[in-house]
């Protein structure tokens, strides 16, 4: 019984249950010191986010020596190809459903959550993306010049982001999800706004499940291990991101599930994990395009064509390789598409915004189990082509 008490899912359950109970009683003074919290821990977690992408993408390519640029190569491949599947499939299923529904658009009455009581800014010394790509050129270039020095280096920079992981990130984790929690249930969108969209975002859901579970199983099937392996060790990050809602903010659980599995390569998951927690939005790809169809028939009484739908998922795929992954990245960074190719006004734009922010939380959280399935792909591969493994093991701030 301890254990369980102690182990990290009970305690972001408990922190979601604790957040939504506050957040349905609280009166604005409590709900200051609420929302003040939930601006530092966020800060905080967000200033970590680049350490960790470097920290670990870095000396992972490092260790791939001469297969680094293939490695990379197959990642990207495989995360775009999922991205616009899960588009495709996402598209499908709107032609199929959307027509047969009755969507109402419109609710009143939600609370504004009251102002920080003072803000704490801890800017990130780089944004998630900048520091994706130096490391990707660092790790390269390591590997080019064969700088023993650097690859050493970069090995300590490993522990010691470890150590911020194990003795910072994890431990504030319930609280930030809790205050998340209680802010949705004060400002009443779990009360008020879910049941408006609840059609929607059920068949939404329905789809996540569908889309990672095919994954899992081409995943299973290339690489010849069991994928039950590797998505039973989800759990603690699926929940993570369901209260962060934040693909980044949920690595440090995502690395520590992943490597609780023992059919995934360490090496690959050191070097996939970060990588696809930036590149790999499934999960928001497919919410995103069945959202704007619905949007679309809504607000315009048509759905876009299927030539025009074809293009914007194959855009899509791109612009979600791209996309931070943070709250709303992913519609955030395709506003442009959805403006030029589908034509939405402001009206159309403001409430895509508005539902997307409904569900993010479970596309991030098949965005993040996701990950897993790739990362067995990406394992598959190596063995399958004969890249050794490297057996190195960090020591002393692993998480257990």
């Amino acid at each position: 019984m301890k254990k369980i008490l102690n182990s990290l899912p009970f305690k972001l359950l408990l922190g979601v249950a604790v957040g939504i109970v506050l957040g349905l009683v609280a009166n604005e003074a409590v709900m200051n010191v609420v929302v003040t919290i939930k601006q530092v821990l966020g800060q905080i977690i967000t200033f970590c986010v680049p350490l960790i992408v470097i920290g670990f993408i870095a000396p992972s390519i490092t260790k791939l020596g001469h297969n680094a640029s293939r490695m990379l190569g197959i990642a990207l491949i495989i995360a775009y190809v999922s991205s616009v599947g899960a588009a495709l499939m996402s598209t499908a299923a709107g032609y199929t459903l959307i027509p047969h529904l009755s969507i109402v658009s419109q609710v009143d009455g939600l609370r504004e959550l009251p102002e920080v009581m003072f803000q704490l800014e801890i800017p990130a010394i780089m944004n998630v993306m900048s520091a994706l790509a130096l490391s990707l050129m660092v790790g390269l270039a390591i590997t080019w010049t064969k700088s023993k020095m650097m690859e050493s280096l970069l090995d300590e920079v490993q522990n010691i982001v470890l150590a911020i992981v194990t003795k910072i990130i994890i431990p504030i984790l319930p609280f930030f999800i809790a205050s998340t929690f209680c802010g949705l249930a004060y400002e009443g969108t779990i009360t008020k706004q879910f049941p408006v969209f609840i059609k929607v975002i059920i068949i939404v859901m329905i789809g996540h499940y569908i889309w990672m579970a095919l994954l899992y199983g081409v995943a299973g099937a290339y690489s010849g291990k069991n994928p039950i392996e590797v998505v039973k060790h989800y759990g603690p990050a699926y929940i993570t991101a369901v209260g962060t809602m934040s693909s980044a903010a949920t690595l440090a659980v995502a690395l520590r599930c992943a490597k609780k599995s023992t059919v995934l390569r360490k090496d690959m998951v050191n070097f996939g994990i970060p990588l696809f927690a930036n590149i790999h939005l499934c999960g928001s790809v497919l919410t995103e395009v069945f959202f704007v169809m619905t949007i679309s028939q809504i607000l315009y009484g048509k759905i876009p064509s299927v030539g025009t739908m074809i293009l914007f998922c194959v855009l899509l795929g791109i612009f979600a390789i791209g996309a931070p992954g943070v709250p709303g990245g992913t519609v955030m960074a395709s506003l442009g598409l959805i403006t030029g190719i589908l034509l939405f006004d402001g009206t159309g734009t403001a409430l895509m915004l508005t539902i997307f922010a409904l569900q993010d939380s479970f596309g991030t959280a098949c965005n993040v189990t996701g990950d897993g399935a790739l990362t067995l792909i990406l394992t598959g591969y190596a063995n399958k082509h004969h890249i050794a493994e490297e057996k190195r093991e960090v020591e002393a701030t692993e998480v257990q």
